[in-house]
């Protein structure tokens, strides 16, 4: 029935921090971007490689919600990646913080964590 993940959505709390964070840190590319002003809202279509898309929303006074590793609901959203350790490099230079390297026990694979500009985790998981 369910054949992959068509998108994933992400309300921010500044549009344009999130918007530089998602195109230029992590190299997403911009499908399309929309404001709409009956919501006062943007809405940024962006592609991942894969075919699969990351959406962007700003609402004004969107409610804060917390994002803990282990709380009930979306744990975290993981990209994969080439190499886990020249990604963390590359995303260190603009200043993002960067958790160290972890090897998952059961695939013997690399993986890192960080956050976007609003705190949501996220993951590179290292395909090779």
């Amino acid at each position: 029935m369910l054949k992959r993940i068509h998108h994933a959505a992400i309300i921010c709390s500044n549009y344009e921090v999130s918007k530089r964070f998602y195109t230029e840190y992590l190299g997403l590319k911009v499908i399309a971007e929309n404001y709409r002003e009956a919501r006062d809202s943007f809405k940024l279509d962006m592609a991942l490689p894969s075919g699969g898309q990351i959406e962007l929303f700003s609402f004004p006074n969107a409610p804060v919600r917390p994002s803990y590793p282990e709380a009930q609901g979306l744990r975290h959203l993981a990209f994969e990646v080439d190499d886990v350790e020249a990604c963390k490099v590359k995303l260190e230079s603009f200043g993002i913080s960067v958790e160290d390297i972890r090897l998952d026990e059961y695939t013997g694979k690399r993986f890192v964590f960080f956050a976007d500009p609003d705190g949501l985790p996220l993951e590179l998981y290292e395909s090779l």
